[in-house]
């Protein structure tokens, strides 16, 4: 199946028992034995394990990002943990420099006393990254395009090294969404999604997913995931599969909206410099359209004055651009790093990646570009 079909068909039919098209929603904790130890069906023994609705979704992620195995958790952080949790004191995890803000405290204050040790290093300089693998380097974690600057890595390179030293390779794929750059297919072992952002897509639930391509480490994650407890449940997985069915059509007006967005903010006198693959001035333009369908619905950027005052007023004036947290809904959304969704990464640290008090993030929703080109412009003055 192409793409398009496969978000609403992919791993999916009819429910048995009374063939309804949608996958109903389980509201149930638990499920009926015949005997102690045998369940009535041998799948579903008691929710925590498995849930239909859930066992559905987690289908229609393995389908769309062309893996083996979907698994849905309670928040893109928790699906981040259950993957970390596979690695014990001494080994060492290869991360981007630049990455979401939750990402990153979770890497340096959850797991600080826990004995992995990681590196944040600039993905490109491919010598530098080789260099830092030891016998100890169990995984390399990145984003592309990162959160908030919109830096692209090479998926299949990283990759290429990756194989050569046997290393686990993981993508953070919540930007681009499996429209947009399907990492399995370039090599990677996972994929994470922070399924609150574009598969969901209407800002009314938090979720997280992680796919495999081996069927044997789906099956592991699974048994860290049961044991944890960091499961979605089946409203939100209902709502996480019926967001999916759509999610083709969001991320071409998503796209179509980021790039006019973009260009509108390049041309502007007040703004410095915009983040956005889309754009010829991008530094990875050339492989975001190797490595890319389209450039996404992310636009960053900042202004020539350096000012933070000159941020905080362009946020306070905006009208349909919502200023909230998180990105991917259909409705415009702006967000200020340092004082957001970057907000606990120390200030030295966001400075070194040029995470600047003036820096702003877009998330461009699917409105009509006038009326959004008109809020920018209007804000602006």
């Amino acid at each position: 199946m192409k793409f398009n079909t496969k978000v609403i068909h992919g791993g999916q039919h009819p429910e048995a028992t009374t063939g309804a098209v949608m996958t109903p929603i389980y509201q149930t904790s638990t499920y009926a034995q015949t005997s102690p130890g045998k369940p009535f069906h041998e799948d579903y023994e008691y929710a925590r394990t498995t849930n239909p609705t859930r066992t559905a979704l987690e289908n229609a992620l393995a389908s769309i990002e062309n893996g083996e195995r979907g698994l849905a958790f309670s928040s893109g952080l928790a699906a981040t943990d259950c993957l970390i949790r596979m690695f014990k004191s001494g080994d060492e995890i290869i991360t981007m420099d630049d990455l979401y803000g939750g990402t990153y405290r979770m890497f340096t204050n959850i797991f600080k006393d826990s004995g992995i040790k990681f590196h944040f290093v600039e993905m490109n300089d491919l010598d530098t990254f080789e260099s830092l693998i030891n016998e100890n380097t169990k995984l390399v974690w990145i984003e592309t395009p990162t959160n908030p600057l919109m830096k692209l890595v090479d998926i299949a390179k990283i990759a290429k090294i990756t194989k050569k030293h046997n290393l686990l390779f993981a993508v953070d794929n919540t930007f681009a969404t499996p429209y947009l750059q399907k990492p399995l297919d370039l090599g990677a072992d996972v994929v994470m999604h922070s399924a609150t952002k574009y598969l969901g897509g209407h800002s009314d639930l938090i979720a997280g997913a992680l796919v495999t391509k081996d069927p044997e480490l789906g099956k592991k994650l699974h048994f860290k995931q049961f044991a944890t407890g960091a499961i979605l449940g089946p409203m939100d997985s209902f709502l996480v599969l019926r967001g999916i069915k759509t999610l083709h059509l969001r991320m071409q007006r998503h796209c179509e909206n980021g790039q006019k967005v973009a260009e509108f903010l390049e041309k502007h006198a007040k703004i410095k410099t915009v983040y956005y693959p889309g754009l010829p001035s991008h530094p990875s333009h050339e492989l975001a359209k190797k490595q890319m369908k389209d450039f996404g619905g992310m636009v960053t950027f900042n202004f020539k004055s350096g000012e933070l005052k000159d941020a905080i007023s362009f946020l306070e004036k905006l009208q349909l651009f919502t200023l909230a947290e998180s990105l991917g809904g259909v409705e415009s959304l702006a967000n200020h790093p340092i004082n957001m969704s970057h907000a606990s990464v120390p200030v030295a640290k966001r400075l070194e990646v040029d995470i600047t008090d003036d820096l702003i993030r877009l998330s461009v929703g699917i409105e009509d570009i006038d009326d959004l080109l008109e809020d920018l412009a209007q804000a602006l003055k």
